[in-house]
């Protein structure tokens, strides 16, 4: 039996007429994720939460090769994110309408073992992070120009806070291209706290907030979300907000 839980709270947010997130937390299987939809009127609330269906049958179809050795977490993350990408560009082909949605996704999966690992997979900007003693460590990075930008030390990061093109994603599902997802893992202490959000979380609040909140929390997953959620809601809530805390049991 998994001993990490997860919380979660999606918000429309203050400005935005729909909400075009969707999370989902599945305890008995380590498993959690948060998608942020984009493209047209219905397109991103279409593709997250067709994202977020998906993943949820092919896990647990699927779980026991995992569970047997038969294949790896990384493996395992892979594949569901592969039949995520299909499932969004097959509806798409179907409904000429939601041509061109697609949605960002990051997932969590902790094989439980004597030794746990946090194994990330994520496509876009939603985001994971690690608090561990205070301190609050990123565990993706952004597929964005922006970061394209950073890493050739095209921009610093104060300009690219503000620059015009700091939300245009380099790769999401329902993209035509290949999909390849980017993956992490890393060891997981008892007291550890794990975040997955959206960026509606990350452009109302800095890293260092995130933090604050998270140290705040006093290692509990619920408070922790509540917090987070209620304070970018108070910094202005420009767009749907969603958070999964995830905490040892």
């Amino acid at each position: 039996m998994n001993s990490w839980v997860g919380i979660g709270r999606s918000e429309i947010g203050l400005v935005r007429a729909t909400n075009q997130d969707a999370f989902i937390t599945i305890d008995p299987l380590g498993l959690w994720a948060v998608a942020d939809g984009m493209g047209g009127h219905a397109g991103g609330e279409v593709a997250a939460q067709l994202a977020i269906a998906s993943i949820k049958a092919h896990a647990e179809l699927s779980i026991d090769t995992l569970r047997q050795g038969q294949t790896t977490s990384p493996q395992f993350l892979t594949e569901l994110i592969v039949q995520a990408h299909l499932a969004i560009l097959g509806r798409a082909q179907l409904e000429p309408a939601l041509k061109g949605m697609g949605t960002t996704l990051v997932m969590l999966l902790i094989h439980s073992s004597d030794t746990p690992e946090a194994h990330v997979a994520h496509v876009g900007d939603s985001r994971a992070y690690r608090f561990r003693s205070g301190a609050l460590t990123l565990l993706t990075r952004d597929h964005t120009l922006i970061e394209k930008y950073l890493a050739r030390g095209i921009l610093t990061e104060k300009t690219a806070r503000t620059h015009p093109e700091r939300h245009v994603l380099t790769k999401a599902l329902g993209m035509s291209a290949p999909m390849s997802p980017s993956l992490s893992s890393s060891p997981l202490e008892k007291e550890d706290l794990l975040l997955l959000c959206s960026d509606g979380l990350t452009k109302m609040l800095e890293d260092d907030d995130i933090r604050d909140i998270m140290r705040d929390a006093k290692g509990d997953p619920i408070r922790a979300c509540d917090h987070l959620i209620d304070a970018s809601l108070e910094r202005g809530g420009t767009d749907n907000v969603t958070v999964v805390v995830i905490g040892h049991t």
